[in-house]
């Protein structure tokens, strides 16, 4: 087993997973008290080769594994989302060309998301060892035990990626699986500018006062938070920000009025701070509120909905794929209400095994029956 902690060992460790067709990657990380995750131990695996990076190690430059991860080598991650997030922030750039297996496990039918043991179980019929999930990763030394239970998350990883891919080439769903990889892609969504943090709450209406104190008030925590390196819950909750937006206080006794927030918390510096950001938001609230799509959600479908669920649940069950592949919710709401729809359940793939049986079961030409206990399509011409 390999740790590695100076340049000259990294170097040629990643010149050799540069070489290969593709890199299984995996970090460990510290996150419960911080804003930003604390990046403890980077696992990497290509053809013939493993070892374990270990990114506290005094003045050790991590560039030439950056460049890995911008090299036209495969990087295989298992529910990568934090991972890229790490590696963004820390290079400054998204890794790509990226595969998920979890996203790969819902186009081979194991669920909408699977655990990483049972896809190796699954896949390889090897058991994870468990026994070291609660490692404090940050500490040093660093047991044998630890290292080797580090290290297995992507010595499986690389054994499991061939035999998904092929599975995936074979049935012609590898295809299926880039849409998704795609949207894990987007820099977007790693986004942690302050003005933006709005974009990540769930607004609960539409008016121009309502979203300019709310943008306010979530850029204000987004920044203290950013600046303490403290979890944003720890300087207020997402309930208080949007009481705050319905409520838009302006003065300490306002402030301790609200339910969500703090007794005492009007009269405090933070207190203070976010008042006059709420004060410079609502001088000119239709200015300063964010720009939202005002179309109108999917009316709810009711009975129609609800068909369409059972025929989602056919064919997930019918052609091996997660259901959340398919077709959303939202998805569902949309074709009850529109035959043409801007949805991804109307297009591509997901129309050939679902969307055009859930417009024909919509107008009556597609039944939905039981026997023995197993949903039957039937044809009504």
């Amino acid at each position: 087993m390999q740790v590695i902690t100076e340049g000259g060992p990294l170097k040629e460790f990643c010149a050799a997973l540069k070489a290969g067709p593709f890199v299984a990657v995996d970090t460990e990380f510290m996150r419960e008290s911080t804003f930003w995750p604390k990046l403890c131990l980077i696992q990497a695996a290509g053809e013939g080769v493993e070892a374990i990076v270990d990114p506290k190690a005094d003045g050790l430059d991590l560039t030439p594994l950056w460049e890995v991860l911008s090299a036209p080598t495969i990087k295989v991650f298992h529910a990568a989302r934090q991972d890229i997030e790490i590696f963004f922030k820390l290079a400054g750039a998204m890794p790509a060309p990226i595969f998920d297996t979890q996203i790969g496990a819902m186009a081979c039918g194991l669920g909408d998301s699977v655990a990483y043991d049972a896809l190796v179980q699954s896949f390889l019929k090897r058991r994870v060892d468990k026994s070291h999930r609660f490692t404090d990763w940050s500490r040093r030394p660093l047991s044998r035990d630890q290292l080797e239970y580090a290290l297995a998350d992507v010595t499986h990883l690389r054994d499991l990626y061939p035999i998904m891919h092929e599975k995936l080439v074979e049935s012609g769903r590898l295809r299926w699986v880039d849409e998704e990889l795609a949207a894990l892609s987007d820099p977007g969504i790693y986004d942690m500018e302050p003005e933006n943090a709005w974009s990540r709450l769930k607004f609960r209406r539409a008016t121009p006062e309502y979203l300019a104190a709310l943008r306010a008030a979530a850029a204000w925590r987004e920044r203290l938070a950013q600046s303490r390196d403290v979890p944003r819950g720890r300087i207020l909750k997402d309930d208080a920000l949007y009481e705050i937006a319905e409520q838009r206080p302006r003065t300490a006794a306002a402030f301790d009025r609200l339910r969500a927030v703090p007794k005492g918390f009007g009269n405090s510096r933070m207190g203070q701070e976010l008042a006059a950001a709420l004060d410079a938001a609502l001088a000119d609230p239709a200015a300063y509120a964010p720009h939202i799509d005002r179309r109108a959600g999917p009316p709810p479908g009711g009975a129609t909905v609800e068909l369409l669920k059972v025929l989602l649940r056919h064919a997930s069950d019918t052609h091996g794929v997660a259901a959340r592949l398919i077709a959303s919710s939202s998805d569902l709401e949309w074709i009850a209400a529109s035959d043409h729809a801007d949805c991804r359940a109307l297009s591509g793939w997901r129309r050939e095994i679902f969307g055009e049986q859930a417009l024909a079961l919509k107008h009556g030409k597609l039944a939905l029956s039981l026997e023995r206990g197993k949903v039957v399509l039937r044809e009504t011409g």
